[in-house]
């Protein structure tokens, strides 16, 4: 996808001469939903924080708050991601979310609005797709293949870390286009779990990207989440 990829397991060390052509990108999954607590696929559809999801926003915020000022704050444009990004923003002190379609969450065609346990049966053909090794294969309704999904959230990404070279910058985004930024830098066959409100660390410098640290939810402790996360690459 025109994207250059380095081995995640290496370490990248900081230095005066090169942070200043290094983008810090943290990407936060959003908070846990109504839909998310009930099996239920969101795609591209909306669906609300439920309390847990609030509580975890608040959780994620703190501790984004805590560390080194981002200069900026981007968002899907989908609700759920939004209102996440909007309570980071409120203690990071930043004036604004930008929004960025192309970081919604993949559209997953017929399957939008089903049960998990229900896909197989109602949707057998979008359900395969999804879960299908062949990664230009769009799934039946209107959804998107996982090639689609990967070029689109790659490229958002990378604009955002050309804009804004040597600063730090938080973004938040789903599940489905965290497992393609996963798998797109490290080129792996899997990305496990996608936990709601993970905090995910890129960095970006002279074309390449590298994956400093992955789903850590410490600051969940108190709070708690969904144990089974987002797993695109396990039927549930």
């Amino acid at each position: 996808m025109g994207h250059e990829c380095i081995d995640a397991s290496k370490e990248y060390k900081w230095g005066d001469d090169v942070k200043s052509d290094v983008t810090e990108i943290v990407l936060v999954r959003h908070g846990e939903t109504t839909w998310n607590a009930a099996g239920r696929i969101q795609g591209q559809i909306e669906s609300d924080l439920n309390e847990i999801g609030q509580k975890q926003a608040v959780a994620i915020a703190q501790r984004l708050g805590k560390e080194e000022r981002p200069i900026a704050i981007y968002s899907s444009d989908l609700k759920r991601a939004k209102d996440t990004a909007l309570k980071i923003a409120e203690t990071c002190f930043c004036s604004k979310v930008t929004e960025v379609p192309e970081l919604k969450e993949r559209h997953v065609g017929s399957l939008q609005g089903l049960y998990w346990k229900d896909g197989a049966e109602k949707e057998p053909e979008a359900y395969s797709a999804f879960f299908s090794s062949q990664n230009d294969l769009e799934i039946p309704g209107g959804g998107e293949s996982f090639d689609q999904l990967c070029e689109r959230s790659m490229n958002a990404l990378e604009q955002i870390a050309k804009k804004h070279k040597g600063e730090r910058v938080i973004v938040v985004t789903h599940g489905g286009v965290l497992r393609a930024i996963y798998m797109s830098i490290t080129q792996a066959s899997s990305a496990g779990k996608l936990l709601n409100a993970s905090v995910n660390v890129v960095r970006f410098s002279d074309q390449k990207w590298i994956i400093d640290s992955w789903s850590d939810v410490s600051h969940l402790s108190s709070v708690g989440f969904l144990q089974r996360g987002f797993d695109g690459d396990a039927k549930p």
